[in-house]
């Protein structure tokens, strides 16, 4: 049973109560703009980049906060219902997100589900990320249809464009008058997207190894477009508990195919990963799964593309 699920419907029926008795909450919404919600970063960084001057983009989860561990407030409610757009990934990553909208629905936002019509993947068995089947394609579901189904789609280059494409269509339904712009604006960011798919391409397709070590099995999307394996010490959640177990594989598998790092991620504890590292004598580095960016890497200017350009590097420092 999901109580994490559970608890986090009950807090957002207390949440609705608060929000409809007002309580002063501070407004995000910009007059003259198209106001846009998002429920993590990677949409965020898509709306701003397609959006332009026509809008104004709150990332609802804070900077340096990890996604999964995070439930909507009263002021969130009241922001999102005053919106034009509330995007989400959808395909099982928010939890929360069902109760959400059901105390919105009767407010002028409109939902979009991100990864719509995306390449979809089955979730893993286990801890590791073997799965490198083709998967299928959303139909729109809502999260609690697709149980199996591994929701990190936008690390792939490919579902970024399908996901920012979605985007571009739901600011032109809600701002037609702007229509040309948005479109300006979705072709040149996905000109980069295809870009990042070739530097990916032409920097791993002749390295040596196509094996990786990660704390959290975030990277089958990439691993399925470039030809790689992940196995991860955690689940699809960077907060699931490893056995002893789980943690021998991990050190079998480094040694089996002669890894030389294990990978973490800033917005989670890299104890694990550490001590994993320690035990089999390896090194470690950062894999970003790009569900957040901390307060230092948004004051730096860093965003989606930079990020994957980041990851791209350790992965070829680490597959050589």
């Amino acid at each position: 049973m999901n109580y994490r699920r559970i608890l986090g419907g009950m807090a957002l029926v207390f949440l609705v109560i608060v929000a409809g008795c007002g309580g002063g909450q501070k407004s995000t919404v910009v007059e003259g703009k198209v106001n846009v919600m998002t429920s993590f970063y990677p949409l965020y960084d898509f709306a701003v980049h397609i959006g332009g001057a026509h809008v104004n983009v709150v990332n609802l989860v804070p900077a340096g906060v990890e996604p999964h561990d995070w439930t909507p407030k009263g002021r969130d409610i009241m922001n999102v219902g005053d919106s034009e757009l509330f995007l989400y990934q959808g395909a099982g990553f928010e939890g929360w997100v069902d109760d959400f909208m059901k105390s919105v629905k009767d407010k002028k936002v409109k939902a979009v589900e991100a990864s719509a019509g995306a390449h979809l993947l089955e979730a893993a068995e286990g801890g590791d990320g073997h799965d490198h089947q083709h998967g299928e394609e959303s139909r729109g579901s809502s999260p609690g249809d697709l149980k199996n189904t591994d929701p990190h789609a936008w690390l792939s280059p490919h579902n970024a464009k399908k996901m920012s494409e979605n985007i571009k269509n739901a600011l032109i339904e809600v701002d037609p008058a702007h229509r040309e712009d948005y479109e300006n604006n979705y072709k040149a960011y996905a000109a980069k997207l295809d870009g990042l798919d070739k530097l990916y391409h032409d920097s791993l397709k002749d390295l040596p190894k196509k094996e990786i070590a990660v704390s959290h099995q975030a990277f089958a999307y990439l691993c399925h477009d470039y030809g790689l394996t992940q196995m991860a010490i955690m689940g699809l959640s960077p907060d699931s508990e490893p056995t002893a177990q789980d943690m021998k594989k991990m050190r079998e598998y480094i040694q089996e195919h002669q890894l030389k790092y294990v990978f973490f991620e800033e917005l989670v504890s890299d104890k694990l990963a550490k001590t994993l590292a320690k035990d089999a004598g390896v090194e470690t580095l950062v894999l970003n799964p790009l569900e957040g960016l901390t307060e230092e890497q948004i004051k730096e200017g860093q965003n989606y593309i930079s990020v994957m350009e980041n990851n791209l590097k350790n992965l070829v420092k680490a597959l050589q």
